[in-house]
């Protein structure tokens, strides 16, 4: 694993100990069957998983893991993290829901896992993460079984190249479409689910544009069936407006989780730069009880 790949891993081990005590997540919740299902633009391309093997790729903790075992599959989750890994396993214990766990890097796979899937799956935020399409998309056409299916769930590539950090609600330019093979590396306060964390962020990421994706695929002889553009930042948008709605009604903890399930998704799925801003003032002024105090 080279340099930036390792200091990845090292940024997801630390967020992942961030995570796991995030409102955003609510861990708790969850394994007490009251967290949230999987999100209905993720379930529509594997359909009915009801007695089918799924591989889920760059799985992270593993709560959408278990969410696809929940629905009758026979689950196993990939994660190069080794916290996120050990968390995964663990709750999937705790909440008694059978499911395999691999930690290690996916390129790798084929070295730490063997067998065919029905299913590969993987989803929101996670090409970013990858130098190499070609060899990932190799790796997942060693997996999959005859017949079976490979559904991916990502932000477009062309919100990954404005400028996130300007005041201002224009769009600016800030990284090309075409890019080389040297990631780009970003720094930041906090973590996605927690935007004030006592951590200093830096990722090392790898733009792709939507034909590396499609003719990756495509080389590793997989058959292309559909490839939509939904208008999902919509959905992401009404996590902000019912923390507002949330806000006015006095409900702080309602509020809080819903804004920063918006702040989390945001980067990825919506540029809209002044409701992002307004919804970290907005969680800023939240206490966990009491009157709230007026914006700045």
């Amino acid at each position: 694993m080279d340099e930036y790949r390792e200091a990845n891993r090292s940024l997801w081990n630390a967020w992942t100990r961030i995570n796991l005590r995030s409102e955003m997540y609510d861990v708790e919740a969850f394994a007490a069957g009251h967290g949230r299902d999987l999100r209905p633009i993720d379930r529509a391309g594997p359909g009915d998983v009801r007695g089918k093997s799924l591989l889920h790729l760059q799985c992270h903790f593993g709560m959408d893991t278990i969410r696809w075992a929940g629905y009758g599959a026979t689950v196993t989750g990939v994660d190069f993290s080794e916290e996120a890994v050990t968390a995964a396993r663990a709750l999937a214990a705790r909440m008694g829901v059978p499911a395999t766990f691999v930690q290690c890097d996916v390129y790798d796979l084929p070295r730490h896992l063997t067998g065919r899937f029905d299913v590969v799956f993987t989803s929101h935020g996670v090409l970013g993460w990858l130098p190499d399409l070609d060899r990932w998309a190799q790796m997942i056409a060693h997996f999959l079984a005859p017949g079976g299916v490979f559904y991916i769930v990502e932000a477009h590539p062309l919100l990954q190249i404005f400028d996130d950090r300007v005041a201002e609600p224009a769009l600016r330019l800030l990284y090309p479409y075409f890019h080389g093979r040297e990631p780009i590396r970003e720094e930041h306060p906090g973590c996605y689910s927690t935007p004030d964390a006592p951590i200093t962020s830096v990722e090392h990421i790898w733009l792709h544009t939507v034909s590396d994706l499609i003719n990756a695929l495509a080389r590793a002889g997989l058959r292309i069936e559909t490839f939509d553009e939904p208008a999902y930042h919509r959905a992401i948008d009404a996590h902000y407006r019912l923390g507002v709605l949330y806000q006015e009604l006095g409900r702080w903890g309602d509020a809080r989780k819903e804004l920063q399930t918006f702040l989390g998704y945001w980067k990825h799925a919506d540029p809209e730069l002044r409701t992002y801003q307004d919804a970290q003032r907005l969680l800023r002024t939240l206490p966990s009880s009491g009157v709230p105090t007026p914006a700045t």
